[in-house]
């Protein structure tokens, strides 16, 4: 099913209990947009609460997953060009709250599909999801001190909870290009697949995660975020209470038989 963004520049589609969610400007490798980010924000929104969704997959078309922000136009502005510092700097905290902040809430897996370059904004996107595959020639880059800016869209702290803050601040500071071995070696990507397998591979494990039990993933990412900031005492008490909720659902009594049975499960996440 073809879902209408709004925009060229965003695609969407939902297939297998996926929703494949494309940036489509190869022209300008993916770069952020006033059509693209907005229609961004509401797929991520709108997907995330879709019932017929179990797990997001996100990527790029052409040869690149995401450039960031346009460099060429950042010398002007536009209309955030007239905003005072108090204006910008509300508008950029909801942008990013809407987008890279809604992407970490949805309680559904995400696939970041990288074929290329992930840079700036665009690795902060990528580094929102769950897990990320690259293809062989992707690469990434945080990019912002090469044009003189700190971060946004919670870089650094996305970028930080991946590799490590040693790791973390080398990539800041050198807005080094991170091939996609090295990029698998310290953590930043899960897999790296041939750049012809990558499409499918990703859409192939994103739609084993959308046939998973879904209470039981939306209780794992529960969590696995709690893990990055509750003491261990405070995890069993929440781990305990989820799991007991996970065990009262269709899907636990429906993977139980199928183990009897020695058959996959059907699960139907509730």
């Amino acid at each position: 099913m073809e879902i209408d963004t709004g925009t060229t520049e965003l695609l969407c589609s939902v297939r297998d209990g996926v929703a494949l969610i494309t940036l489509n400007r190869p022209e300008a490798r993916n770069a952020m947009s006033d059509r693209l980010t907005p229609a961004l924000r509401t797929q991520i929104k709108e997907r995330g609460s879709d019932p017929t969704v179990g797990a997001l997959l996100i990527t790029g078309a052409g040869t690149a997953f995401c450039s960031g922000g346009d460099v060429k136009g950042m010398g002007d502005r536009g209309t955030r060009g007239a905003m005072s510092f108090e204006e910008r700097l509300s508008d950029l905290r909801v942008r990013q709250t809407l987008l890279t902040g809604a992407l970490v809430g949805v309680r559904k897996p995400t696939i970041a599909a990288l074929p290329g370059a992930a840079a700036g904004a665009g690795l902060a996107i990528a580094l929102a999801c769950d897990m990320r595959i690259a293809a062989q020639s992707a690469f990434v880059s945080t990019g912002y001190a090469r044009v003189g800016l700190s971060g946004d869209y919670g870089i650094a702290w996305l970028l930080t909870r991946a590799v490590g803050s040693a790791r973390a601040r080398e990539l800041m500071f050198t807005a080094e290009r991170v091939d996609a071995e090295r990029c698998e070696r310290i953590g930043l990507v899960n897999r790296v697949v041939p750049d012809d397998k990558l499409q499918a591979e990703a859409f192939a494990l994103a739609k084993s995660l959308a046939e998973g039990p879904r209470v039981a993933l939306r209780n794992m990412k529960d969590n696995l975020d709690d893990a990055l900031h509750i003491d261990h005492a405070m995890a069993l008490y929440r781990e305990a209470e989820r799991l007991v909720q996970a065990s009262r659902t269709d899907d636990h009594k429906e993977a139980v038989r199928a183990f009897v049975e020695k058959r996959k499960p059907k699960f139907t996440g509730k």
